[in-house]
């Protein structure tokens, strides 16, 4: 069926006026509001006001303009139904065959840091209703909610005078993801404040039903394997510096979604150190798990240490950084290969010479002045699982010194606890069950992913004795309880003083007392991070 008339009402306006034209050429009238209608009108455009169809003015502020009989009547109307043409003639009702909708910007005035006055008062009423109304309708009607499918519609009337039920109903389906999207946003919004539109002190709800809603950020070449298909989605309030954030500035290839992942796992491990207390922290990721993790005063020292961990495990891996990548550093890295690096920043010089490497995904999330937001609009870690997801808050805690107990007759030196604090923040971020020693902070061995937390301790102390590191009088940390003595003693056996783990097996007595017979110090977090 030919259209003969259209509603259109933006709020991007984003190509309409020639939009607007091209149907106006091709003889379909045109019904619009507010500032649509007047900038159609200064481009000689004509258009009947809204108020001209319904006989009635918008009214409260504009809040109140399309939800009358005359506009969703002419949406809803079945054509090939007698008794609604008759009720159209009876009321004096026209059909509409096109509706033009896109939304108030809800999502972009909460994140310009409007009043909570002015973010409600962009909660789109009239325009979802219509969008809902014609998408229902597509058997009959054209739904249009984005700029880039009104060159397709032209095209399609051009060629066949009309638009095809397979165009309609791709535009339904279109649309309906437009309101669901945009009443999800919402929710998100309003969820993260009070009825005064103040940030909400209590911890996030997991509230029932759930919707979470993202916006892609881009297809991606492949999954985990090249025969899976993958995209890549950004949580809509998230402002942190992290990979999705993250700015790529250098890069050949696309990056790949196991890059994400370990890049992800990478920048975490890495902002657990603040670059002015802790040091300069530098990971290395491979497969979602560190092969090198070190601190120091500065990123090419901090580099060598984490890479002497495990050099060869590095080869193709990801590195991060807490601090500035400065030109030292980065003649170092061009020397070996990895794929991706990420950092708060990068010097003129060290970014010039890091781009010598054409296949180096260079990633950047322009500082850490956003540090603080961790966890505010990004508040769970969701697990999919077959038909169905696990939702947990976010793992962010951490370890206060002053809240550690020391279980044993000998207590940690000063040294030790530097470097069971920084191992205890490594072994948080390697996939359970998992062990890290530690020595002048640096992660000497790193005992990843076993079925028993023995054989954690064994792999992790093979690894370091393989690489030749010294491991006499370094220190251990285990992201949950040792549920026998076995671990403690494996420990010893490598030259360790002092364990820091969460504590509460039924077995601590057997293990304190472990560690008082090889004269080590234990410490207890009260903390598990278990990681799967």
């Amino acid at each position: 069926m030919k259209p003969v008339r259209a509603i259109i009402s933006v709020s991007d306006k984003t190509g309409i006026v020639p939009f607007a034209r091209e149907l106006n050429k091709m003889g379909v009238e045109i019904i619009s509001t507010g500032g649509t209608a007047k900038l159609l009108k200064e481009n000689d455009i004509p258009v009947k006001e809204i108020s001209e169809i319904t006989g009635f003015p918008e009214i409260m502020e504009g809040r109140v303009k399309t939800l009358h009989p005359k506009v969703h009547g002419g949406i809803l109307s079945k054509r090939d139904n007698p008794d609604h043409i008759k009720t159209m003639e009876e009321l004096g009702i026209e059909r509409i065959d096109i509706v033009v909708v896109n939304l108030y910007p809800f999502k972009e005035t909460v994140k310009k840091g409007s009043s909570f006055e002015e973010i409600i008062e962009n909660i789109d009423i009239g325009g979802p209703t219509m969008v809902r109304a014609a998408a229902k309708n597509f058997k009959y009607v054209t739904i249009v909610t984005d700029p880039a499918d009104y060159d397709k519609i032209v095209e399609e009337l051009k060629s066949t005078g009309e638009i095809s039920l397979k165009t309609r109903f791709y535009l339904a389906k279109k649309a309906f993801n437009l309101t669901a999207h945009y009443d999800a946003v919402i929710t998100e919004y309003l969820f993260s404040v009070n009825e005064k539109g103040k940030k909400n002190t209590e911890p996030p709800e997991f509230r029932n039903p759930l919707t979470i809603t993202f916006e892609k950020i881009q297809d991606l070449r492949y999954g985990e394997n090249p025969h899976q298909r993958a995209a890549f989605y950004r949580e809509i309030f998230n402002e942190e510096p992290c990979v999705t954030n993250a700015e790529k500035i250098h890069g050949a290839k696309e990056l790949s979604f196991n890059n994400i992942y370990d890049i992800d796992g990478a920048f975490n491990l890495v902002l657990e150190f603040d670059p002015e207390k802790d040091g300069i922290a530098c990971a290395i990721i491979k497969h979602a798990n560190p092969c090198g993790m070190a601190i120091g005063k500065t990123p090419e020292e901090a580099y060598e240490k984490a890479l002497k961990v495990d050099p060869v495990s590095a080869f193709g891996g990801i590195i991060a950084f807490n601090a500035t990548v400065n030109e030292e550093v980065a003649k170092l890295i061009v020397q070996r290969f990895y794929e991706c690096i990420i950092a708060p920043k990068y010097s003129e010089n060290a970014l010039e010479i890091l781009k010598t490497k054409k296949n180096l995904r260079v990633l950047t999330t322009n500082g850490l002045k956003n540090l603080t937001l961790r966890g505010e609009n990004s508040p769970f870690d969701c697990r999919k699982v077959v038909g169905g997801m696990l939702v947990q808050d976010r793992d962010l805690i951490t370890v206060v010194p002053e809240k550690l107990k020391v279980v044993t007759e000998r207590k940690p030196t000063e040294r030790e606890w530097k470097d069971l604090l920084f191992a205890f923040k490594v072994v948080k971020w390697v996939k359970s069950n998992s062990v890290v020693y530690a020595k002048d902070g640096v992660a000497i061995g790193i005992g990843v992913g076993q079925t028993s937390r023995v054989d954690a301790a064994k792999c992790a102390a093979l690894k370091a004795k393989e690489m030749g590191l010294d491991m006499e009088e370094c220190v251990l940390a285990s992201e949950a309880f040792f549920p026998f003595r076995d671990s403690v003693d494996e420990a010893a056996k490598v030259g360790v003083k002092a364990i820091i783990q969460p504590g509460g097996s039924i077995r601590d007595n057997e293990v304190i007392e472990a560690a008082n017979e090889h004269g080590m110090a234990m410490v207890f977090t009260g903390i598990r991070h278990f990681r799967h």
